[in-house]
């Protein structure tokens, strides 16, 4: 184990998070692409801790059930009473070997901790020798907190004192608990034997343990977070929210250092598994979700949301909706374009004005410029979809697939009727319905012949205004 590699780290998750007024449990509440309790999750295990425990309780199995998909290296073990903190604590270390080293304790609804908090936590646990360290935090507003009183010559901890039990001195000491710790193992275990439930709530409080601690002798430290943000717990949707703004920020920050340009920070919204190559450019009022990955020198948005889309270098992908989606280099999507999952567009092939692709494979240099929708089909190389066509995939128990070769050039107003083949360098005419296979080199005419039948309208509509238009425009002739 490395010198600051912890034996484990313990995630508080049993509470119900009343506050939330959700039939959602409050840790599986997303921000930025993870829940709550997947964010702590990802912070504790940047620390390669031996051990990674989550203490389920209420909901527990959807809990345990979210765990598993996000990391299935997790122990779960279940509070099944809410006996408050210590006795969470004390319920995962019975679930464990007996350990030897740091234990980091944390709770699941603290979704902006950073790793790099916790590391620092830990390396200032072991540089002082504590029996326990909490990480602090110096904050504008301490009101309701409890304080970190330190002593005046060593900077240990001498108490952490809540705000009802505090003096006028102690209320204006702005550092305060996160609720977050580092222990020695050995000592938290023989601690937490000695706490009571003595106390108006009738629970197990984790902090008293560090009164324990102090009064055997053993140094309490403290590590302050740099940003106090960090320490914020979620109670409410309002509290969700701020996080979630701070949390994009930090997001779009990292990408701006990186190279991206992001026009308007206030209007863009990213989530944490979103990458950008540099010289990248995201215009305003746009998302970015899931695994959705931009290239370099590509160009997103106005008024776009991608989900788990890939955006290759020089593609521009404007007013759109992606979803699951590649969009090849040098592409062009939109405005107003719905890309569905399975869409694959090749290098500098276009998907146009009011164009829906499902399930369809575009070749390179192919057009699908406007009006058009493109289901359960593969188009090959630099053809030409003429406006308003339709890929008729659906027979209303099953979907079939359309095959339109390279350099192909339908016409406007054109329907396939799947399944259907189209072959390379053939030509469709306007208004036809395709039915049948289309030969490589052909032109597929399916459409009924013009008839037009005179004085129609002066003897079906007399008096009215097409009737009056056509008598001019006779009398004209």
């Amino acid at each position: 184990m490395s010198a600051h590699r912890p034996a484990a780290v313990v995630v508080l998750a049993a509470g119900e998070g009343t506050r939330m007024k959700s039939a959602t449990p409050k840790v599986l509440h997303a921000i930025s692409g993870r829940s709550l309790l997947g964010h702590v999750v990802a912070a504790a295990r940047a620390l390669d801790p031996e051990n990674l425990v989550v203490v389920v309780g209420h909901a527990r199995e959807r809990v345990t059930a979210h765990l598993t998909e996000i990391d299935d290296r997790i122990r779960s073990v279940v509070q099944y009473e809410q006996n408050g903190t210590g006795h969470a604590v004390r319920v995962a270390l019975e679930e464990l070997p007996a350990l030897n080293g740091t234990v980091v304790i944390t709770a699941g609804d603290t979704p902006l901790l950073t790793a790099d908090a916790l590391r620092a936590l830990v390396a200032t646990h072991d540089a002082y020798g504590n029996a326990v360290t909490v990480l602090s935090a110096e904050v504008p507003d301490p009101t309701g907190y409890g304080r970190i009183v330190r002593d005046a010559v060593d900077g240990s901890v001498l108490a952490i004192v809540e705000q009802k039990d505090a003096t006028d001195g102690q209320r204006a000491i702005r550092e305060i608990n996160s609720g977050v710790f580092a222990f020695d193992a050995r000592l938290l275990a023989d601690a937490l034997t000695k706490i009571t439930t003595d106390n108006a709530q009738g629970e197990e409080y984790l902090t008293d343990t560090l009164e324990v601690l102090r009064k055997e002798g053993h140094r309490v430290g403290a590590a302050i977070a740099a940003d106090h943000r960090e320490i914020a717990g979620i109670n409410n949707r309002v509290q969700l929210a701020e996080a979630r703004r701070v949390l994009n920020d930090r997001l779009l920050e990292r990408a701006m250092l990186s190279g991206a340009t992001i026009v308007d920070p206030a209007s863009t919204w990213v989530d944490v598994t979103v990458e950008f190559e540099p010289d990248t450019v995201v215009l305003p009022n746009t998302q970015l979700y899931g695994a959705t990955r931009i290239a370099t020198g590509a160009e997103v948005g106005p008024n776009s949301t991608l989900t788990d889309t890939t955006v290759g270098a020089g593609a521009r992908v404007s007013n759109t909706v992606a979803d699951s989606a590649e969009i090849g280099e040098e592409a062009t999507v939109g405005p107003f374009a719905y890309l569905r999952p399975g869409t694959r567009l090749g290098a500098k092939s276009k998907a146009g004005t009011y164009v829906e692709m499902k399930n369809a494979t575009i070749g390179e240099g192919t057009k699908v410029p406007h009006l058009s929708y493109v289901g359960d089909a593969t188009i090959g190389e630099y053809s030409n979809i003429g406006a308003a066509s339709v890929f008729v995939n659906y027979d209303g128990q099953a979907k079939h697939h359309t095959t339109i070769g390279s350099h192909c050039r339908t016409g406007s107003d054109n329907m396939f009727v799947a399944p259907v083949t189209v072959g390379d360098g053939a030509y469709t005419a306007a208004g036809s319905v395709i039915t049948k296979d289309v030969p490589a080199g052909s032109l597929a005419v399916a459409r009924g012949q013009q008839r037009n039948i005179e004085g129609w309208v002066a003897r079906k509509r007399p008096g009215s205004a097409a009737a009056q238009a056509a008598e001019q425009a006779s009398g004209a002739e």
